[in-house]
């Protein structure tokens, strides 16, 4: 009891102490500065299942997390294969895919915002070199040339997608670096007995052999990944701002603005439990579903 005294004492302060005053304050209408503090009760909680901005934001921030975590997984797991599979410049592709990690994302967020411009931008000037070639038989591609090419952070209907894919961009080198940690404790022997048993092919050896036993380490993966993406902020305070239309109002910057910038300390307590709750069932109703499927060494 002596030995574990203190790490449960900081577990109390550090944890359950803020959570515990966070779900008090959303039950009031606390602000900054107010010299007394009325109970509200649920009103808190009613407004952001009654609003309509409180809506978008719960959809933009699940679809947010549907696209990032299992594109991200998916290609940190095949990037982790790939690199593995290399006798030469293994070392030079793990930098390179580990540098948007190791980048401050606000930064990058900044080169986005330039490289997504609508008419100055890189991207939509390579795009547009692609008129009058035969890439026009995409009919997106040939309303684009003409109508010109998407504002995609001033669009709502590619918003949240382009937020999506620089947040892919940014996870999937850690899933890779974790992946490929999980590779170096696959037993050789395993993929020598196979060849015994006549597993050639390599999609065979992933299937039967590489797959299963990175099990706890997909579990591990996919755990961090959701609860990373459901933190997502720097990208949309930097880029959008909730916009356009609330199409990005994820929960983490609508936190920021209800309790910070606007001064709703009340409501800003109740979407941070809200939020809290929302990660926490996720979390363990994924784990538990992949845990079944789990070989554990």
């Amino acid at each position: 009891m002596v030995l574990f005294a203190p790490a449960l004492v900081l577990l109390i302060l550090i944890l359950i102490v803020p959570v515990g005053v966070a779900a008090l304050l959303s039950l009031t209408d606390y602000t900054l500065g107010r010299p007394s503090i009325d109970w509200v009760g649920l009103r808190n909680y009613i407004d952001i299942f009654t609003g309509s901005s409180y809506r978008k934001m719960i959809v933009a921030t699940v679809l947010y997390v549907a696209l990032v975590v299992p594109a991200s997984v998916f290609l940190g797991l095949g990037a982790a294969l790939l690199i593995r599979s290399l006798n030469v410049g293994q070392s030079f592709y793990k930098t390179v895919y580990f540098l948007p990690v190791m980048a401050s994302l606000l930064a990058m967020a900044i080169v986005w915002e330039f490289a997504l411009h609508p008419t100055l931008g890189i991207v939509n000037r390579t795009l547009a070199m692609g008129c009058g070639t035969p890439l026009e038989l995409w009919s997106w591609f040939a309303r684009s040339c003409i109508d010109g090419f998407p504002l995609w952070l001033g669009d709502r209907d590619y918003a949240l997608y382009t937020l999506a894919f620089i947040g892919i961009w940014q996870s999937f080198g850690f899933n890779m670096v974790l992946y490929l940690a999980g590779l170096t404790s696959v037993p050789n022997d395993l993929y020598g007995a196979a060849s015994m048993d006549g597993v050639k092919r390599g999609w065979e050896r992933f299937r039967l052999i590489t797959w299963p036993m990175l099990g706890p380490t997909t579990v591990f993966v996919v755990t961090i990944t959701m609860i990373r993406s459901f933190q997502v902020f720097d990208t949309v305070e930097a880029l959008t701002h909730g916009g356009p239309a609330k199409s990005t109002y994820v929960m983490i910057y609508a936190i920021y603005e209800k309790g910070i910038a606007q001064n709703l300390v009340g409501l800003g307590a109740a979407i941070t439990i809200l939020f809290l709750a929302f990660v926490m069932l996720i979390s363990v109703a994924q784990r538990r579903f992949v845990e079944r499927k789990v070989h554990y060494q």
